[in-house]
């Protein structure tokens, strides 16, 4: 049938189908060209997003090998921690150490769908940009939306810029966070690097400083107060703001009861609890070897920088672990000593006045503890007079707690004044007391200062070091390294040791007399003297050395050549010194350190020793990146595990020979006589072999005393930092002796009781102690002032038996006609003439 032959309304039916079709068909075209539009925009914003903010962030690798800023840790040398260097006060834990509470606590603060959501919170999200966009242009600030990952990606990985922008990036980057790193990892770094406020980074640091607990140890409403902590520490410090922070603190422990993690009654009790937080503002606490922990502090930074920006092992963020040479016993020991001595000099001078003054009125606290007062003794302690009425003076301390002072406890004269110090007091007035019964007494800080150091003899390893009174308040210059002194007689067994080089013997005659030198036109002629005055006439080497005689010291230098006793003092690391005869008295300058440690190479038979402070030191993974003594890693079989029954290795000797050590040994001996009958017989009831040499410097501004046994070795000096006589009778046997003494009880107590030993070649012979002569009928006695001792010589140096006819010509002939073969052998004998 045609086309015209179909019915009407076939024909109709047919066209309406095609129309349907045609019309569909261009449906189908459109929605595939919106669809692909759609697509190309979707496309090109991902793009641009890229372009804009993804491009250039820094990868999320990263965090992988991320290691948050650390201290670094100091120990003593028995292990025990006393010291942490930081400025961002943090302790890093692993995940499995945080307690459950705590992590359910955060959680519930910051991010209750924290295990589940992949880095980025959507419906919060979307909250946080309608909130945005209704505060825009108004200057509030939107509510974040930030998961504990976009924190992480904040804090460590792109800054707390507060933009649409930054919250993009912090998002692109929480997504990638979550791509590498497990949920564990990421609150590990999470909880280890946040500022909690009061300089604490991390929850441990903050457990420290609000509770003074380790994490392990905190109840749930303080896990709960340190989880609101994160956005604003500020917002919620107990000391002005303790109502918000129960506010929010109990807020947390509804969520936690909402999340399931505690149930109604829990709640309910932690609720009921207050916040429990320790004070903020305390007087910082005495470090053990305050002193000694600063010079190890400059130390490091000289070899490895202060922070990352320096290196990998920064002081204040490397996580550095420093194991020192300090001994905790003798460091007590040395402090207490220093300070005892210079409380003794200064007792009975009166009141030196304030240490400052302040504001007296409300905050007085805060102001008092920023004045970080160094009162040196334990219970001495630093207070402010916040009132004075009646005979009573009012005073608070740095704990915020209150006393009295009453007239009689200030009854000591206002030095320079007179009068009573109790008069002088002001309100306001920083002062220094003491406690005694109910009320306190006023104390004063002396002016005089010194130095200690304690030093083995046989490695250089520092054991003790005290720098002044007390390191706080301003007082961190350490006298013991970087006091330039004069030693006055302390240096006069390196003249003597010089002349022992040159040829002399501690039985050598030298003439305590008259002694002058020509010192040019300008200068003219200058006469020594004995710091007594007169003189004994002709005596030995050792009776010069033990009563420390001046003008026998600068007879033997002239004698032997002042060339040689500066070279001498150079090697020994005392000084480089001008070849001037006055230098043989100690008036060149050097430290307790270097004078010390050139005492310590006498007693270890003149090998050279660095003084050393640091053992060693390990990076934060427990590498070992420094040991002091490398001795044993370059030998083979040198370590424990490599021992096999064989003898133990003995690591060589690296050290060189500073001075001979024949002549070193002379000397130690003839320094035992300096305690057994000399200036430092105060020593002498210690009952073990002792040497050591006083020193008086001129005026005297200084007093000194070096010295010790062959295990240990200490040196210590008295003067003021503006250098002034000190009063005649400051000696260094009476003033410096007794506090090496008060020292080495404690520090000796236990410690064997050995002599010093001889080297190869050295002959011990009686001598007559003061003619020096040979002795062939008697032997030494026990008395130290016996006539008869055993004294040390180098081989072919001893007195020989002398002839009849040669005592004859001593006794006879007078000495200017003493010539030829006769003088020659008297000179042989020792006599110089």
């Amino acid at each position: 049938m045609s086309e015209r032959a179909q019915p009407l309304s076939l024909r109709l039916q047919q066209a309406g189908g095609g129309a349907v079709a045609a019309v569909g068909r261009a449906f189908q075209r459109r929605w595939v060209r919106w669809l692909a539009i759609l697509v190309g925009l979707g496309l090109t914003g991902l793009l641009l997003i890229w372009l804009l903010f993804a491009r250039g962030l820094p990868s999320a690798d990263t965090l992988l090998s991320y290691e948050p800023p650390l201290p670094t840790n100091v120990r003593s040398a028995d292990g025990t921690p006393i010291h942490a260097f930081a400025r961002e006060r943090r302790v890093e834990l692993a995940f499995d150490e945080y307690p459950a509470v705590l992590i359910q606590a955060f959680i519930s603060a910051e991010d209750k769908t924290f295990f589940t959501h992949g880095g980025i919170d959507f419906p919060g999200l979307a909250g946080a940009i309608i909130d945005y966009a209704s505060k825009f242009g108004s200057g509030e600030r939107a509510r974040g939306a930030s998961t504990i990952t976009q924190q992480v990606a904040k804090n460590l990985l792109i800054g707390d810029e507060y933009s649409v922008t930054r919250k993009v990036k912090e998002a692109i980057l929480a997504y990638r966070i979550e791509s590498v790193l497990t949920k564990q990892q990421i609150m590990e770094i999470y909880l280890n690097q946040i500022f909690l406020g009061r300089n604490a980074y991390g929850v441990q640091s903050a457990a420290r400083a609000y509770f003074d607990k380790d994490v392990g140890d905190l109840t749930l409403p303080e896990a709960a107060y340190l989880a609101i902590l994160p956005k604003a520490p500020s917002n919620y410090t107990p000391e002005r703001h303790e109502e918000r922070a129960l506010i929010r603190r109990n807020y947390v422990l509804n969520e936690m009861r909402d999340n399931g993690y505690i149930d109604e009654a829990t709640r309910a009790a932690a609720t009921a609890s207050p916040l429990g937080t320790r004070p903020r503002a305390r007087a910082a606490p005495r470090a053990t070897g305050g002193y000694f922990l600063e010079e190890v502090r400059r130390l490091l930074i000289a070899k490895y920088g202060e922070n990352s920006d320096d290196g990998p092992y920064g002081v204040y963020s490397g996580g550095l672990w420093v194991r020192t040479s300090l001994d905790p016993r003798m460091q007590k020991a040395a402090e207490d000593a220093l300070r005892d001595g210079l409380a003794r000099y200064d007792a009975g001078r009166g009141w030196r006045g304030p240490i400052a003054t302040i504001d007296a009125g409300e905050g007085w606290r805060g102001r008092l503890v920023a004045e970080n007062v160094g009162t040196g003794y334990d219970d001495w302690r630093a207070a402010v007079v916040l009132n004075k009425a009646g005979g009573i003076a009012e005073i608070g301390f740095t704990d915020g707690s209150t006393g009295t002072l009453p007239s009689w406890g200030a009854t000591m004269p206002r030095r320079g004044v007179g009068g009573r110090a109790y008069d002088y007091l002001k309100v306001g007035d920083v002062i220094v007391v003491k406690r005694d019964g109910d009320n306190y007494l006023l104390r004063t800080i002396p002016e005089v200062s010194g130095g200690f150091v304690a030093e083995d003899p046989h490695t250089g390893r520092v054991y003790a070091m005290q720098g002044g009174w007390d390191e706080r308040g301003g007082q961190s210059f350490n006298r013991a390294t970087q006091a330039l002194r004069q030693p006055g007689s302390s240096f006069k067994p390196f003249v003597y040791a010089a002349a022992l080089d040159g040829g002399m013997t501690p039985a050598s005659i030298i003439v305590d007399g008259p002694f002058c030198v020509w010192q040019g036109a300008r200068l003219g002629q200058k006469c020594f003297r004995n710091f007594s005055g007169g003189n004994a006439g002709p005596q030995t080497m050792r009776w010069g050395v033990e009563q420390s005689r001046n003008l026998m010291t600068v007879r033997a230098a002239s004698q032997t050549g002042m060339k040689r006793v500066v070279a001498t003092a150079s090697r020994m690391g005392i000084g480089d010194y001008p070849a001037f005869l006055g230098i043989s008295l100690g008036a060149g300058e050097t430290t307790v350190m270097k004078l010390t440690n050139a005492y310590a190479m006498l007693a270890n038979q003149g090998r050279e020793l660095k003084p050393s402070l640091v053992d060693y030191i390990q990076d934060r993974h427990g590498k070992l990146i420094y040991r002091t003594d490398n001795r044993c890693a370059i030998m083979q079989g040198c370590r424990a595990r490599d021992w096999d029954g064989k003898p133990m290795p003995r690591p060589p000797m690296r050290s060189k020979q500073a001075m001979d050590a024949m002549t070193a040994y002379q000397t130690v001996h003839i320094l035992e006589g300096v305690v057994q009958r000399g200036t430092a017989t105060v020593l002498r009831d210690l009952g073990r072999p002792l040497f050591g040499k006083t020193g008086t410097s001129t005026g005297p501004t200084n007093v000194w005393f070096v010295g010790g046994s062959a295990d240990l070795v200490a040196g210590v000096y008295m003067g003021f930092d503006q250098p002034r006589s000190l009063g005649g009778y400051a000696q260094g046997g009476t003033v410096a002796a007794p506090i090496f003494k008060q020292f080495a009880k404690v520090a000796m107590e236990g410690m064997p009781v050995v002599p010093f030993r001889a080297p190869p070649g050295i002959r011990m012979v009686r001598i007559d102690r003061k003619s020096g002569r040979r002795v062939y009928g008697g032997w030494p006695g026990t008395d130290p002032k016996a006539a008869i001792i055993w004294e040390a010589f180098k081989p072919e140096s001893e007195p020989r038996r002398a002839s009849r006819r040669d005592e004859i010509v001593k006794r006879v002939v007078p000495r200017a006609e003493r010539v030829g073969p006769d003088r020659d052998f008297l000179q042989r004998e020792g006599g110089i003439y």
